[in-house]
């Protein structure tokens, strides 16, 4: 059944000092929500703020995205975090960005694990419940985005939060609704008019096509574009003409 409204988020903020990630301004003039990096993974306090300010200006909600503490790897590394700590180290990124966010005028309205984070978390039921309860702890009207089915939206909803299931525009998919790992050929998209025809479908019918072409269901209310895959820009601009145009109004899934 068509939604006929989808959400389009973004990881941003993904620099650190001098080295630079991505296009986040060219990002928050397509998108709707902004999953800033909040200085564990990626970012620092200046470019939290910029981007902030940017996305403020530009009328796009905020989000903290937080992760493993693990600049080298960019979040990408799994990292044994006892879940107390865990707990307290997602407080305390959404804390940071939060505090960022208001004095840009508006304030964190959801949070979305990162990298190795969010894949742990799709079956660790204990780290996903740290993470669950950090974001309760700190405000319980917040949203979560995760993968559908995963052990952390289940661990959110279990806990009063919002929690809203997401899908990739630029990652491939397994039969069983999975993301294909990164180190795999073909995890990750780069055909413009590809990706954006299945984000229209996805849309449209609920449904994500496989890796081996197998239509997988998907309640998906909001659709990630990466900001540091190549071209990003392009393909979030591809991917919001493709929706115009097919009907769907592109909109926050929170506000």
């Amino acid at each position: 059944m068509a939604q006929r409204h989808i959400d389009l988020n973004a990881d941003l903020g993904e620099g650190f000092g001098a080295w630079t990630m991505g296009d986040d301004r060219g990002m928050l003039d397509i998108v709707t929500s902004a999953n800033v990096a909040c200085g564990f993974h990626a970012g620092d306090p200046s470019i939290m703020r910029a981007v902030c300010e940017r996305a403020v200006e530009r009328g796009v909600v905020i989000g903290a995205h937080v992760g493993y503490r693990d600049l080298i790897g960019f979040g990408r590394r799994r990292v044994d975090v006892a879940p107390d700590a865990l707990e307290n180290e997602v407080l305390y990124q959404v804390g940071a960005l939060d505090a960022v966010a208001r004095a840009a005028g508006d304030r964190v309205r959801y949070v979305k694990p990162h990298g190795a984070l969010y894949n742990a978390i799709v079956a660790d039921a204990r780290r996903a419940a740290a993470v669950a309860r950090a974001v309760r702890r700190f405000d319980a009207d917040l949203a979560v985005l995760g993968l559908p089915g995963s052990a952390f939206l289940d661990a959110a909803a279990d806990r009063g939060l919002t929690a809203v299931p997401e899908a990739f525009a630029d990652r491939a998919y397994t039969a069983e609704g999975h993301l294909v790992p990164r180190g795999h050929s073909g995890a990750v998209l780069d055909d413009p008019g590809a990706i954006a025809r299945r984000v229209t479908r996805l849309a449209r019918e609920g449904r994500i096509v496989s890796v081996d072409g197998t239509p997988v269901a998907s309640p998906a209310r909001s659709v990630c574009v990466h900001g540091d895959t190549p071209g990003a820009v392009e393909i979030a601009r591809g991917v919001r003409r493709a929706l115009d145009e097919a009907g769907v109004t592109v909109a926050p899934f929170v506000r």
